[in-house]
């Protein structure tokens, strides 16, 4: 099935799921579709029921995308299975009341903690375990953009290479943001706008952050480090929040 297809067969169940959605889920190393050899994407049955389970588990269970990638894995070297009318069954099944945490509105669950919203991004997923060194050309080929494509980020300020010239790993998601938000006709000239927002919350959180990094007990820079995630994970989640509602509103 092409990308479309996949849409129109899930759009059912999850309204919101979109090209994008899809596109990042794949970048992020959940699905694994084939391409041909035009470099379209090509999804199986077996390829949808993934995506299904992915984002079953969003939805209602409110897992982040690291545990849910665990879980794949898991089903991958065959210690679990797909499971995804079971985990409907579970999620429809009423909870024993010594399950059941206390709630506040109806259709809001409780955080798990402090920062951190189900459903949306949390501060563990911001947690960088190692420094990823990618070259130019590996970018190019990792984000499937031209050199040109690279230069003209660069230019608009979206992508800065390191002192030796490498790219992080970040780079190589924000390239293939960029490229899939190109194919709307936006530019990276355009994309500037989320640049100078993105610089303007940074630097809200490093004033927020500044007194706890100067401080000098012990472990001070390691709470510095968890705030900055912690306050970078809400800031994204309220980003999301806002850019969901204006959308609705341009839609009303």
């Amino acid at each position: 099935m092409s990308i479309g297809s996949v849409l129109d067969l899930l759009r059912p169940d999850f309204p919101d799921i979109t090209i994008s959605k899809i596109r990042f889920l794949e970048s992020e190393g959940l699905i694994r579709p084939e391409r041909t050899p035009s470099g379209y994407r090509r999804f199986s049955v077996a390829d949808c029921e993934r995506l299904r389970f992915v984002l079953t588990a969003q939805r209602d269970q409110y897992l982040p995308l690291k545990v849910i990638k665990e879980q794949l894995e898991a089903i991958d070297s065959g210690a679990a299975t797909l499971g995804v009318r079971e985990a409907r069954a579970r999620a429809a099944a009423p909870e024993h009341p010594a399950d059941r945490a206390p709630r506040g509105p109806a259709s809001v669950p409780p955080p798990r903690r402090l920062g951190v919203v189900p459903g949306e991004i949390s501060a563990d997923e911001l947690r960088v375990d190692h420094e990823i060194r990618v070259t130019r050309a590996d970018l190019c080929a990792q984000a499937e953009i031209t050199d040109a494509f690279l230069n003209d980020l660069i230019r608009a300020g979206l992508i800065t290479p390191g002192a030796a010239g490498f790219f992080d790993g970040d780079a190589v998601v924000l390239a293939r943001v960029a490229r899939a938000m190109a194919e709307f006709g936006l530019e990276a000239r355009h994309l500037r706008a989320f640049k100078l927002a993105a610089d303007r919350e940074a630097a809200l959180v490093a004033q927020i952050v500044a007194p706890i990094a100067k401080s000098r007990d012990a472990g001070a820079r390691a709470r510095a480090d968890e705030t900055v995630r912690e306050l970078a994970a809400l800031s994204l989640t309220l980003h999301a929040c806002l850019v969901k509602a204006g959308v609705r509103a341009l839609g009303s």
